[in-house]
């Protein structure tokens, strides 16, 4: 699986997420009985009314990146790749017949809080008989295990397959793949794609819907965020790349703007009609990185105290206010960047507050 999260145009995302986090597991992926997996809530019989009506839907037409997937029937046997969408598909009451190690920020199981509490609710919690069989995407998408899966479709609403890599999928099951920019498909079109093509459109919808109800919620007892003008980036002063800032095109930005706050303008105005979720900037230039706050995330709390004391990263505004939000949780960068249903409302409790600490800040640093 391809695509830059966190350095040079030619990295994956997932490699630099393993660079940026400076621990990076790589495990063998689970050998579970095939016979174990199964589609849909393992607790409880789909209402006959409820099947009959997403039977009807189909066959289904979504249009992507790479031209336009139908689906024929509902189906019965889903595998995903990448990130995101997993945690769709469970949200919306299907158990994956496979899905991905999370090999970053992921625990014990190769999993995460929110999709093992997700999983264990429809009583396919890893290490029971119906939970999905994982894989690893440590060298790319794993056809091999995919295919023997016999999946009816595979889910890369949010993703950053190339066109090799969807052909090669499509020999395996019908794809439904990002339907523009690589890894740039946000939450709400991910839940909304993968509604239609599992004959659960209504249910996408409300999911939304609800889902942004409580991270409304949530942020309101913050006030203090709103308007504030932020910078999502990495920073890293050991290496010779400096800094990466992320664009409106990726989903921690878009997330940071849903909740009211802006995009500092010098982002805006270096990215213009980019299809980059990321721009390179010079260490010697960090000075000119103008925003209120600014969010990255860390291995260990000396990287901190070294971003600070670094003589060029230093001068980045924000940093100089006492506004640098840097988290060493990778499971919790996890949630915000790879952002979903399921993760967003889990990640708000602890990323909120250190959002709001932040602005405080900035509000005693003008006074």
């Amino acid at each position: 699986m391809t695509s830059p999260l966190f350095s040079g145009p030619s990295a994956t995302r997932r490699t630099l997420l393993k660079t940026a986090g400076k621990a990076t597991a790589v495990l063998a992926a689970a050998a579970l009985s095939l016979s174990a997996c199964s589609t849909g809530p393992a607790s409880s019989t789909p209402d006959a009314s409820t099947s009959s009506s997403s039977s009807a839907q189909f066959p289904v037409t979504i249009k992507h990146v790479f031209g336009e997937t139908t689906i024929k029937e509902q189906p019965t046997r889903v595998a995903t790749v990448s990130w995101v969408n997993d945690d769709v598909a469970i949200a919306l009451g299907v158990v994956p017949v496979g899905v991905p190690k999370n090999e970053w920020g992921g625990n014990e199981q190769g999993s995460t809080p929110w999709k093992d509490a997700a999983l264990t609710e429809l009583g396919a919690g890893f290490g029971s008989e119906k939970a999905p069989v994982q894989y690893s995407e440590t060298d790319g998408i794993n056809f091999t295990e995919i295919a023997k899966l016999t999946p009816d479709v595979i889910l890369a609403a949010y993703s950053g397959l190339t066109e090799e890599d969807y052909k090669k999928l499509t020999e395996i099951a019908p794809v439904v793949a990002h339907p523009d920019v690589a890894y740039g498909t946000s939450w709400q079109d991910s839940t909304s794609i993968i509604g239609k093509a599992l004959g659960k459109e209504a249910e996408a919808a409300k999911l939304v819907s609800d889902t942004e109800a409580t991270i409304k919620e949530k942020v309101s007892k913050y006030p203090q965020i709103a308007g504030k003008s932020y910078i999502y980036g990495n920073l890293e002063p050991a290496s010779a790349e400096g800094v990466n800032v992320y664009t409106a095109n990726d989903n921690r930005p878009r997330f940071l703007s849903e909740i009211g706050m802006t995009l500092a303008p010098v982002v805006e105005e270096n990215s213009k009609g980019s299809k980059a979720f990321f721009i390179p900037w010079s260490a010697e230039k960090a000075n000119e990185l103008d925003s209120d706050i600014f969010v990255t995330w860390v291995p260990d709390a000396a990287t901190t105290d070294s971003i600070k004391a670094d003589p060029l990263l230093g001068q980045i505004p924000a940093i100089q206010k006492g506004a640098l939000v840097a988290d060493s949780d990778n499971t919790l960068t996890l949630s915000i960047s790879a952002s979903s249903p399921l993760s967003l409302p889990w990640s708000l409790d602890t990323f909120l507050p250190q959002l709001a600490s932040a602005a405080d800040k900035v509000t005693a640093a003008v006074k």
